[in-house]
């Protein structure tokens, strides 16, 4: 019997811990395993292995290199190593701790050698926006992975929940249309599949003699690592696309023209704070090669160079370009300025479109400022080199 592996992972402790229930509870003979990172301050990580009927074993590992996300990876391979040789686990879910992310464990378990066959992401809607809300730092909040975890509880969600082609929507009671609407234009291609909330093993069991699981069906559908990665990287993000539903808007403002690098700098505060959500690529006058990496939640604005665009590149480079960025520029080719452009994509509840518009229109290059030229371009003043620490 081959061993299938399953993570589920999510800031949403109460949806995640219900959707792990009901995959137990469905799948005879699968077990869970937990990495508790709460614990790491005292120099440990603990792990628990569990079926639907409770606790099989648990121990503790010591933390690498001060990271909690180390000791996990060290510790979780060889745990689903040893499923797989016993050879009577059909189903391993790897329930993350809250603040873990999914592409890193994905990623651990394929080099080791394992079969991911889904990744889900848990989300109760209610959360959704004060989550997306919260710009205080992990550490802050009792949820950093190592010492020197910088990451922020907004910005942590966000990529747990647009890296998974699978959310597992758990309802607390208190979400409205507005709350579902946010979700379904935050990640639009994502499979949804409702879980009831507050199951527990025994009556998740009974709930699944007399229903086939739609959320099984989604976990074993089969998961693709470098497809996965593909669609997070900032040249050929598959974003989401117009939308306006329940008091909710996703604006999608597409130019080629470049940012003049002051204005845009001076209003980076207006345009961050806009939206619970943005991201998307973008590119500078005074530097015409580098695509650069828009994301932003939380109030706070992370922006960084990702790779050259690839009409800077010589024409034997591109051999080694993969090809899904290859098809990506194709298909937004532009004659002067090849796949160089401006893609901003801004979700939110009450989101001001025309006043989104106006201020990013006027931090393009004028007209004059256009006909200048590239060399003139360049000599703008560098006004992003402090954020991007050129």
């Amino acid at each position: 019997m081959s061993l299938s592996v399953v993570i589920v992972g999510g800031l949403h402790a109460d949806a995640r811990r219900a959707t792990v229930a009901r995959l137990l509870a469905d799948v005879p003979g699968g077990v869970a395993l937990h990495h508790d990172l709460s614990t790491a301050p005292a120099g440990t990580v603990v792990r628990t292995v569990r079926d639907a009927g409770g606790v099989l074993s648990a121990g503790e590992t010591p933390l690498v290199n001060d990271c909690a996300c180390c000791a996990l990876r060290e510790d979780l391979v060889p745990e689903l190593r040893r499923l797989a040789d016993d050879g009577t686990t059909r189903l391993a879910v790897v329930e993350l701790w809250d603040s873990v992310e999914p592409k890193a464990m994905a990623e651990v378990v394929v080099a080791g050698g394992l079969t991911v066959t889904g990744v889900l992401t848990a989300v109760d809607p209610a959360l959704l926006l004060p989550c997306l809300g919260n710009g205080d730092d992990l550490a802050d909040v009792g949820l950093a992975a190592a010492a020197t975890d910088q990451r922020t509880v907004a910005d942590t969600f966000a990529r747990q929940l647009e890296y998974a082609p699978v959310l597992a929507v758990v309802e607390s009671g208190e979400a409205d249309e507005e709350d579902r609407e946010l979700l379904a234009q935050l990640h639009p291609t994502a499979r949804r599949v409702l879980v009831a909330a507050g199951e527990s093993p025994a009556s998740a069991r009974a709930y699944a003699r007399g229903t086939s699981s739609e959320l099984v069906a989604a976990a074993l559908a089969g998961f693709d690592v470098e497809a996965a990665a593909a669609a997070q990287h900032p040249a050929c993000a598959l974003l989401p696309a117009e939308a306006d539903a329940h008091g909710v808007s996703t604006f999608v403002w597409h130019r080629r023209r470049p940012f003049h690098p002051e204005r845009l700098y001076a209003a980076l505060e207006d345009l961050t704070c806009a939206a619970a959500r943005s991201r998307g690529r973008f590119w500078l006058a005074d530097k015409p090669d580098t695509l650069l990496h828009w994301d932003a939640a939380g109030g706070a604005l992370c922006v960084e160079p990702a790779g050259p665009w690839l009409a800077s590149l010589p024409d034997a480079a591109w051999d080694l370009v993969p090809p899904v960025r290859r098809a990506a520029a194709a298909l937004d080719w532009h004659p002067e300025h090849g796949d160089r452009c401006q893609h901003l994509v801004f979700t939110s509840p009450g989101l001001d479109r025309d006043g989104l518009a106006e201020v990013l229109e006027s931090c393009l290059l004028t007209d004059a400022e256009y006909a200048a030229g590239r060399a003139a371009w360049q000599r703008l003043p560098s006004a992003f080199d402090t954020l991007l620490e050129v």
